[in-house]
């Protein structure tokens, strides 16, 4: 399964065909549907990198629908399409829904794709981020516990060149302090 899925959003199902067309020959897991209500249900059932929806569609409106989106579900990339394309709606989407990319029909095929290709590298940068973020927070609080059962374990010192130097420890103190977070890790 590909994990680059995208959704494409328009009330006009030959738009729908034309886009699957135009990213036919990339690397994407496309979904599609005609009305922002049956892509908001969607979006609670599976998970999108980039959702790129129509500004004018019967019922909800574009602008609207990437509101929504960008608040329940914030890591997805946001990028508009229309026909229509105005300053009030554009200033609307952009404020609303914190649009990655807005397009006009007809689209240029080259600029849509590179703009997806872009998309997802921002999506999977971001979301390695966040990862190496929870894993420095893990880091911290586990050094906070060294630090709460070994008093003075995290400290270290420098020399007059800025070289840390770190006191000798013995083995039988390396060795019992293995043991202790060994237990530790057990009871986990």
């Amino acid at each position: 399964m590909n994990n680059n899925r995208i959704l494409l959003v328009d009330d006009e199902s030959n738009v729908l065909s034309a886009l699957k067309r135009s990213l036919f020959d990339e690397s994407l897991e496309i979904v599609t549907c005609t009305s922002a209500e049956e892509a908001l249900k969607i979006m609670t059932e599976q998970t999108f990198k980039i959702v790129i929806s129509d500004q004018r569609m019967t019922g909800m409106q574009g602008a609207e629908f990437l509101a929504h989106v960008k608040a329940d579900y914030p890591q997805t990339i946001r990028m508009m399409l229309t026909g229509h394309a105005t300053l009030e709606a554009t200033m609307k989407a952009v404020n609303k829904g914190e649009i990655y990319r807005f397009f006009t029909k007809p689209w240029n095929d080259h600029d849509l794709i590179f703009s997806i290709r872009a998309a997802l590298e921002k999506f999977d940068l971001e979301a390695q981020n966040r990862l190496l973020l929870d894993t420095v927070k893990q880091q911290y609080e586990e050094i906070k516990a060294l630090e709460t059962n070994y008093p003075g374990i995290t400290a270290v010192a420098k020399d007059v060149k800025g070289t840390f130097v770190l006191p000798d420890i013995s083995d039988d103190e390396i060795t019992r302090l293995i043991a202790d977070c060994e237990k530790e890790e057990e009871t986990k």
